[in-house]
């Protein structure tokens, strides 16, 4: 594999960094010219880890967590505007709510609500396919600043979360894509305490590759459409039979380098990288975000004061109590309603 390097990233040399399997939390971005076929990489150690642990998650919801995680990343990390990706999941299965929140460029956070009990029945190794079972996969950009938010739907049919974003982008978006996604516990070494991990692959087919990729579009297929037929492309069909050569452990092992995976699939072929986009977890919630939250609200829907007269609020992505004082928030949400009315 040779790599060409595309952007600049100060005095690192690239090849050294995406070969050292170091590097983690990150975004890889590739491509290759001969295939017509642009990706993306996504390598998950400490960040999905400090989402399991925070909640707690059993084994088959941290494992769909990490590639729920993954999933966003991929997809979040191709557009090119500011603001945030949300994946979301809805449905009848044991895991009932999944929520994936990608602030780019780089912070990440999560939340799952799961029947315990459910959870436990289906077994250690069950997967998304049985733990999300029939409903819906929501994907949204949010611009903020006042731009306009686009959401694609798609249904989840009892196949799992891959298979659900493959039948998005065979409907949706009229690209073909390919990829895998994975999630894993592993044991650290002298410590005795188990570590979560995930990754992840996703290529692209860009006929004249010189054109840039499009973002995700709003929209979902209208009802009663049709797929359009089209030929295999025989470079298509070579890149997607590399992808599914892929094994779980090769995208969670954290002594197998990002760089190691691609060498590994396309060897033949000249490929790509582009500098890798560094992730972390972190929330977004704030004291004072919660604080104009409650005052959108009502006063009798702000929830009962505490022992203390405060009005707690617990954030669902990372756990962090806020306590206000009510008297506080009517003041905030008063002096909101004060301003709205001199812009009028």
């Amino acid at each position: 594999m040779v790599l060409r390097r595309r952007e600049l990233m100060s005095d690192t040399n690239l090849a050294d960094l995406i070969f050292d399997p170091a590097l983690d939390d990150c975004v890889l971005p590739f491509a290759i010219e001969a295939l017509d076929v642009r990706g993306r990489l996504v390598r998950l150690g400490p960040a999905i880890d400090t989402i399991v642990a925070r909640h707690g998650f059993p084994a088959p919801v941290a494992r769909l967590a990490g590639e729920a995680a993954t999933l966003a990343l991929l997809l979040g990390s191709s557009l090119k505007t500011e603001g945030r990706f949300i994946l979301q999941t809805q449905s009848d299965g044991p895991v009932s709510l999944m929520v994936v929140d990608y602030q780019l460029p780089d912070r990440l956070r999560a939340t799952i609500r799961f029947d315990r009990a459910a959870v436990q029945e289906a077994g250690n190794g069950a997967g998304s396919a049985v733990l999300l079972g029939t409903g819906h996969l929501a994907m949204t950009i949010d611009q903020g600043g006042g731009g306009n938010r686009y959401q694609g739907v798609v249904a989840l049919e009892g196949d799992g979360l891959q298979a659900a974003a493959h039948t998005y982008f065979r409907q949706s978006e009229q690209i073909p894509t390919r990829l895998r996604l994975a999630g894993g516990e592993l044991m650290g070494k002298g410590t005795g305490r188990s570590h979560w991990r995930a990754g992840g692959l996703m290529v692209q087919h860009f006929p004249e590759s010189a054109s840039a990729p499009r973002d995700l579009p709003p929209g979902d297929a209208p009802q009663g459409f049709e797929e359009i037929e089209r030929d295999d492309d025989d470079r298509w069909v070579e890149a997607v039979s590399l992808v599914d050569t892929l094994e779980d452990h090769e995208l969670t092992d954290p002594g197998i380098a990002a760089g190691t995976v691609l060498r590994r699939l396309f060897n033949e072929h000249d490929t790509a990288v582009f500098d890798p986009l560094a992730i972390r977890e972190e929330c977004r919630c704030s004291q004072q975000q919660v604080k104009a939250m409650l005052a959108s609200f009502p006063p009798d829907e702000r929830g009962d004061p505490n022992a203390d007269g405060l009005i707690e609020v617990t954030c669902e992505f990372c756990s962090t109590t806020y306590r206000l004082d009510p008297d506080e928030v009517e003041a905030y949400a008063q002096a909101a309603a004060s301003r709205e009315d001199a812009g009028d």
